[in-house]
């Protein structure tokens, strides 16, 4: 099972209390995953339909406990690659359907009794945190799917309609979560990146496990990626150190069989044949090494004239 399939399986396990919280999720599923049919004489049919049994159990569930009344399930048994099922939760019955889209904020009535769809989210029906929340959980059970950690870190919405898509992208904003709106062939996805904002959306709809393996991944990869960049990191100046001490030695030796140490100045002399015997050395050892004893800065500042004298004796000669 996936990470994302993980995650709704135990939402699904949440139980609403509050009709208003039970409505919110409802409208959030319709929103996302359902279809309405408007038919001859004003008929209208609502029908929602998911991949997943658990979503499926919730919405006969929410629908059984607001309305009273018990939708019809159909079955379909997709054969291309072996995928899953597909249940279809079907209201057909007019005065049904009309009453829960209207509860919902979907079905709307024009001045001259015209009936339209609302692509937006009514802000009627997420007055409350808690309804909020609720909406929240039903757009990722109806929409929704995040990414395993190990992999990336990714949580997307999937939106049919633009308004729909910049309406519920407001809406999560005004979580402090940042979320961005693209199109993506026929559709439109709303979605976050960053760990700590995805964290934030897994504990708003109540999937505390799924958050804490979430962080325990993102706190193990935090750690190794500090690792692996102080490993590089080291690695690099240490190379930089044999380099440069490589080069040092090259001119002092050079200074000693063309010029000669007893042409040194006694301070830069004493700093030459230290080099050329401790080879190894950082600079402090070698500073530690001189009486009295100099610091690091000084005794690169004594190599880097070595350095000099040895560059300009190679121009000159």
């Amino acid at each position: 099972m996936s990470f994302s399939s993980k995650a709704k399986s135990e939402i699904c396990r949440i139980d609403p209390r509050r009709s208003c919280c039970k409505s919110a999720e409802l409208a959030a599923l319709i929103h996302t995953s359902g279809t309405v049919q408007l038919t001859g004489k004003k008929r209208i049919s609502l029908k929602v339909s998911t991949e997943n049994a658990s979503i499926a159990r919730r919405i006969f569930m929410l629908v059984k406990d607001l309305y009273n009344i018990s939708p019809e399930v159909l079955v379909r048994k997709k054969r291309r690659l072996r995928k899953n099922n597909t249940y279809i939760l079907l209201v057909s019955l007019s005065e049904h359907s009309e009453k829960i889209l209207k509860d919902a904020h979907i079905l709307i009535h024009d001045a001259d009794g015209n009936m339209g769809i609302r692509l937006d989210i009514n802000k009627d029906l997420v007055k409350k945190r808690c309804c909020k929340r609720s909406y929240l959980r039903g757009v990722f059970l109806g929409g929704g799917s995040v990414s395993d950690p190990e992999k990336a870190y990714h949580l997307e919405f999937i939106a049919q309609t633009q308004r729909y898509g910049e309406s519920l992208c407001q809406f999560i904003q005004g979580f402090n979560i940042h979320a961005k709106l693209i199109e993506r062939k026929n559709s439109y996805v709303v979605y976050i990146k960053e760990g700590e904002h995805i964290v934030n959306i897994l504990s708003l709809i109540g999937a505390h496990s799924a958050l804490l393996n979430f962080e325990n991944i993102r706190i193990y990869k935090d750690m190794r990626n500090n690792i692996n960049r102080i490993v590089n990191c080291e690695t690099a100046n240490l190379g930089k150190t044999i380099n440069a001490a490589i080069r040092q030695i090259e001119n002092i030796e050079y200074i000693r069989d063309n010029i000669g140490f007893s042409n040194l100045a006694p301070s830069l002399r004493e700093i030459a044949e230290l080099r050329v015997n401790y080879p190894d050395a950082s600079l402090r050892e070698l500073g530690e090494l001189l009486s009295p004893k100099v610091g690091k800065s000084g005794i690169n500042h004594r190599l880097r004239k070595l350095d000099k004298i040895a560059e300009d004796h190679r121009k000159n000669f």
